[in-house]
C-alpha cells in the first residue's frame, strides 16, 4: 500500500439503486473484500453455505451458515476467508428506505447487527432477497415502489430479530433518548475531526450539554466526552492498522495540527504510543 494511502472507501454508485445478488468465494467483490476497506452505503450479507470468517475493526469473526450481518458506512472491515462459503448480498443507501424503516435501522444502537438466524428466519429473509434479485427480470425495468417496501420489510425484520436477542439483556429507554443519542452518534462519525467538545454537538442538536450527557450516558454507560474521544481513538487505531501514514499524517487527518499532543492524547488513552500500539497490533494480529 503507498504510503499516502488511507483506507479504501468503496463506493455506491451514484447511478444505481439497489444492489442485490448471490456470492461465493470467487466472486470479484468478495476478492476485492479481502482487502481492508470501507463503504459509504450499508452492506448485508447472509451465508447460506459454509463458514465467513471476517475481521471488523480488529474483532475476528466466524459466521457460520445461517448468519446474516448488516454493516453500517464506513466501518473498516476485511474478509479473511471464504473459501467454499456462498450466500446473498445486498447494497443499499439510507435514501432507498422507508422513512419508518430508516427510523428503526437509526435507532439500534449496536452499529453492527450480526443475526445467527432460525430456519424459518433464513428461509423469510432468502424468500426476500430472491425476490430483490428477480425483480428486474420480472419487471424490465427500475422498480423502486416495489424494491423499496421491500427492502425496507428486510431491513426492519432484521431489526426487529436483533432487538428481540437483546431483549433479556438490555434496559428499555424512551424514544427520545435513543433518538438524541443516535443523531448525536452520527454526528460525531461526520464531524469528529473538527468537533471535540460536548458542547459543540450540544449547540448543533439545541439541547444544553448537561441534557446531552444525561441522555448518552443513560444510553451507553458512557458520557459525550468519552464517546467523542472513543470515535477518534478508534479511528487513529484504524490508521494505525490498515494504512502506511506516518504518525504526524494520521494526526492531521483527525484534526490535531499538533502531533505532540496527539501522541500525549493517544498514549494516555491506549496506554501506550501510537508507534508502539501500531507495532503491537500488527504482531498480534497478523499471528491469527
Amino acid at each position: 500500500m503507498p504510503k499516502s494511502d488511507s483506507i479504501l472507501l468503496n463506493r455506491m454508485d451514484s447511478s444505481s439503486s439497489i444492489a442485490v445478488g448471490i456470492w461465493d468465494g470467487s466472486t470479484p467483490g468478495i476478492l476485492r473484500a479481502q482487502n481492508p476497506h470501507r463503504h459509504d452505503h450499508y452492506t448485508c450479507m447472509l451465508v447460506e453455505i459454509g463458514q465467513l470468517e471476517v475481521l471488523f475493526d480488529f474483532e475476528h469473526l466466524t459466521m457460520p451458515l445461517g448468519t446474516l450481518f448488516i454493516c453500517p458506512p464506513h466501518q473498516v472491515h476485511q474478509i479473511t476467508k471464504s473459501v467454499g462459503t456462498s450466500g446473498y448480498y445486498i447494497s443499499f443507501e439510507g435514501r432507498h428506505l422507508t422513512q419508518s424503516a430508516k427510523d428503526i435501522l437509526d435507532a439500534a444502537l449496536d452499529e453492527t447487527i450480526i443475526l445467527s438466524l432460525s430456519e424459518l428466519e433464513q428461509q423469510w429473509f432468502t424468500a426476500i432477497l430472491e425476490s430483490l434479485k428477480n425483480l428486474d427480470n420480472i419487471n424490465n425495468t427500475l422498480s423502486s415502489e416495489v424494491q423499496q417496501p421491500l427492502l425496507s420489510a428486510f431491513i426492519t425484520q432484521a431489526v426487529r430479530c436483533h432487538e428481540h436477542r437483546l431483549a433479556d439483556k438490555s434496559t428499555s429507554h424512551s424514544l427520545r433518548v435513543i433518538g438524541i443519542t443516535k443523531e448525536f452518534r452520527n454526528l460525531v462519525k461526520s464531524d469528529y475531526r473538527s468537533l471535540k467538545r460536548p458542547s459543540q454537538y450540544a449547540e448543533k442538536l439545541n439541547i444544553s450539554v448537561a441534557h446531552l450527557n444525561d441522555v448518552v450516558k443513560k444510553a451507553t454507560g458512557l458520557s459525550a466526552s468519552a464517546l467523542i474521544q472513543k470515535e477518534i481513538l478508534s479511528e487513529a487505531q484504524r490508521l494505525l492498522y490498515y494504512s502506511q501514514l506516518s504518525i504526524k499524517e494520521i494526526s492531521d487527518q483527525l484534526g490535531y495540527k499538533d502531533t505532540k499532543y496527539f501522541i500525549r492524547l493517544f498514549t494516555k488513552k491506549a496506554g501506550r504510543s501510537p508507534g508502539d500500539y501500531r507495532k503491537a497490533l500488527r504482531s498480534n494480529l497478523d499471528r491469527d
